[in-house]
């Protein structure tokens, strides 16, 4: 029924902005660490290896996704795939992604997270996660972080935004001794509202594939300029000229 879907757009309505005024905010400094790495909103972007592992933790199996079922693609998507649909191996007549779904392994559990850190050295952190529990459970388990997400909506229906999820994740992260330092917490949600809640990051995604798909390389680069143009005003008009100084007195929130 898409409510989830409809909620991620209706929580930030929830949720308004607290300014602060007399703030000297001339320069606006966005940036900040991610994973122990600098990082800001850049102007130019820049080819650099791959730093972490995010394994998608909320579908051991998909959700009833009405839209990409009535939607049915039926091409083949690329020559990786080979002739999968004519030897019977996928089946696309219920959309594209429920063709995929003979990936995903439904047994993926607490038990094979050892085994995923131990076939790399980069850092692993878990995509899905929707409740304070699991986000403590990730931190004792070792991880480097979580990433909270309902999967834009397309899993569970009825689960709560990300956003909404968070301020309950960090109080028990900092109740279980972690710190941003050893742990990071994202939210996908493209806000300034996101940080001040502490997250480490907010994950931004369907902007960055809706850019590219239309517009390549020039789409990317003027998606980032938009959004780099936006989240310096919030941040002035907000009295926070960096990204320390954004904090939960900054908004107000509200369901």
């Amino acid at each position: 029924d898409e409510i989830t879907l409809r909620d991620n757009h209706m929580a930030f309505q929830r949720i308004t902005m607290r300014p602060r005024i007399l703030v000297n905010v001339r320069e606006i400094d966005m940036n900040t660490s991610f994973l122990g790495a600098s990082a800001s909103l850049p102007r130019k972007l820049e080819a650099a290896g791959v730093k972490a592992l995010f394994v998608t933790v909320d579908a051991p199996q998909l959700g009833r996704r009405e839209k990409d079922m009535r939607n049915k693609f039926t091409q083949q998507g690329s020559d990786v795939q080979g002739d999968d649909e004519d030897a019977g191996e996928v089946d696309r007549s219920q959309g594209a992604t429920r063709a995929i779904s003979s990936y995903i392994d439904p047994g993926l559990c607490w038990d094979d997270v050892p085994w995923l850190k131990s076939i790399t050295k980069m850092k692993v952190l878990l995509k899905g996660v929707q409740c304070a529990e699991d986000a403590v459970m990730a931190y004792k388990a070792g991880l480097a972080g979580c990433v909270l997400s309902n999967h834009g909506g397309r899993q569970l229906d009825t689960c709560r935004s990300g956003i909404e999820v968070l301020p309950e994740v960090m109080e028990a992260l900092r109740e279980a001794g972690a710190t941003k330092e050893e742990f990071a917490s994202s939210s996908t949600a493209a806000s300034a509202g996101g940080r001040t809640s502490s997250a480490a990051g907010i994950g931004v995604g369907r902007p960055v594939l809706y850019s590219l798909a239309s517009y390549g390389e020039k789409g990317i680069i003027r998606m980032v300029h938009m959004l780099q143009d936006e989240l310096q005003m919030v941040m002035r008009l907000s009295g926070t000229p960096d990204v320390a100084s954004i904090t939960e007195k900054h908004v107000i929130t509200k369901n």
